[in-house]
């Protein structure tokens, strides 16, 4: 399955959201960095609670702010408000290539907006130093997306060659590496 072919899909930000709701959005994005711009997206929420669109700001919001718990949480929400509306299981562990075909065939622009949920998660448990539970997501979509077309491949190589070189340091300290 191609994860880029936008062809004949219908993308998260297409779906209908309330004129209040988007217009609170529009008021966050003017007010990015100020209270009252959080305060908007979370009226929004309310409005909208549950628009991939509205949680899309929001997640962005809190990243950006470096509230990462924040922003785990909001991820986790879309990975599971998207898997609910494809009839995937709750459980991220439990996706494979028998439960994506029918995702993809429902809507195949929301199974990769619920693929790059998960992704999301995995890069905010990565800042939080959660290594274990972000590369065992990054090894799902790994698995899931064979041509590494979402980049969790990659992100895996990089996460694991750190890894590489954090334990190699710990094994060998520096004093002992210097020449005498």
């Amino acid at each position: 399955m191609d994860l880029l072919d936008f062809n004949d899909c219908k993308l998260y930000f297409e779906d209908p959201l309330p004129a209040a709701a988007e217009a609170l959005l529009a008021l966050a994005a003017r007010e990015y960095g100020e209270p009252s711009a959080e305060l908007a997206l979370l009226r929004a929420h309310l409005l909208a609670p549950d628009n991939l669109t509205v949680l899309v700001g929001l997640y962005r919001y809190y990243f950006y702010q470096h509230r990462l718990e924040d922003a785990l949480q909001v991820a986790e929400r879309a990975l599971a408000l998207s898997g609910r509306q494809l009839g995937l299981p709750d459980d991220w562990n439990q996706l494979d290539e028998n439960r994506l075909g029918p995702a993809a065939a429902n809507s195949f622009g929301l199974l990769r907006f619920h693929l790059l949920a998960l992704k999301a998660a995995s890069v905010v448990l990565l800042r939080l130093g959660r290594i274990a539970a972000s590369r065992a997501r990054l090894i799902k979509l790994a698995a899931l997306d064979s041509r590494d077309q979402l980049g969790a491949g990659k992100l895996l190589e990089v996460v694991d060659e750190f890894r590489g070189r954090e334990a190699s340091t710990a094994t060998f300290p520096e004093s002992t590496l210097a020449p005498a």
